[in-house]
């Protein structure tokens, strides 16, 4: 697996200093102010490179490439890279070599950003290492906790209860009403109202069949013949449009001529 693994490259940045510093007389931190910062020991390129979960300082040549030093981390914060108590662009790294030896020595930038940028992406490289840490305890975890059996057994079943969808045994189902034509016919919707079919309007004969003579009174001025023509004139009318009309009011009409049979009083009033 380590070999594997291929180096990436995290931050590059072409100007820093290189300091020898004095050794630590106390647990108060390095101060940058102790150094002689007008005269760097040595001035190169900075690069930050990952390879698994190991990150590494490399200081190498500006032209040739050749490689000055570099400071493996495996911890950041940590004793690998240390910051200064008085100015954000120095650290103190240490420093090994490939016989196991190692030194404390102090890197300075004249730009402040590629001190905030050197710094932030060991931050980033070691973010990603504890996420990664994180999950695959969380999947060794899982490997180790027993597997729930969800599935069926043999002759093993469900029910299902679905609502509104019940019956009775034995029930007949409801008959429904259908119209002409197989349709099912809606009820009427309440409060609603029948319209009735007009009625046609009487025509002019039924309503002369319905005219009621005016009463005759009697008075000694009149004679009979008077009397007998006046009993006879409604008798005539009537007969006459019964037969000549073929209305359908016809039958009414004449059904309602024959209804008053009260004889006719004597009256003042001559008939036209």
């Amino acid at each position: 697996a380590a070999e594997l693994e291929y180096e990436s490259v995290l931050c590059v940045k072409p100007d820093v200093n290189v300091y020898r510093i004095p050794p630590r007389t106390s647990n108060r931190g390095y101060r940058a102010s102790d150094w002689k910062l007008d005269h760097p020991d040595w001035t190169g390129r900075l690069r930050v490179t990952s390879k698994g979960k190991t990150a590494y300082i490399k200081l190498e040549d500006k032209v040739s490439g050749e490689l000055f030093a570099q400071a493996p981390i495996d911890q950041y914060p940590g004793i690998a890279v240390e910051t200064v108590t008085d100015s954000s662009r120095y650290f103190v790294i240490r420093i090994q070599d490939g016989t196991g030896r190692s030194a404390f020595i102090g890197i300075g930038f004249t730009d402040r950003g590629d001190a905030f940028d050197f710094n932030v992406s060991l931050q980033d490289h070691f973010k990603w290492v504890k996420q990664e840490t994180e999950i695959s305890k969380e999947s060794q975890e899982a490997d180790t906790r027993p597997k729930l059996d969800l599935g069926f057994k043999e002759g093993q079943t469900i029910k299902l209860n679905i609502g509104n969808m019940t019956t009775k045994k034995g029930g007949a189902a409801k008959p429904r009403v259908s119209g002409s034509g197989g349709l099912s016919l809606l009820p009427p919707p309440p409060g609603g109202k029948i319209a009735v079919p007009p009625i046609p309007p009487p025509s002019s004969t039924a309503i002369a069949n319905h005219v009621t003579p005016p009463p005759v009174l009697k008075s000694s001025n009149v004679n009979s013949a008077d009397i007998l023509l006046h009993l006879d004139a409604p008798a005539s009318a009537s007969k006459a449009p019964a037969s000549a009309t073929t209305d359908l009011w016809g039958d009414f009409s004449t059904a309602s001529s024959a209804v008053p049979n009260q004889a006719p009083q004597q009256s003042n009033w001559v008939q036209f």
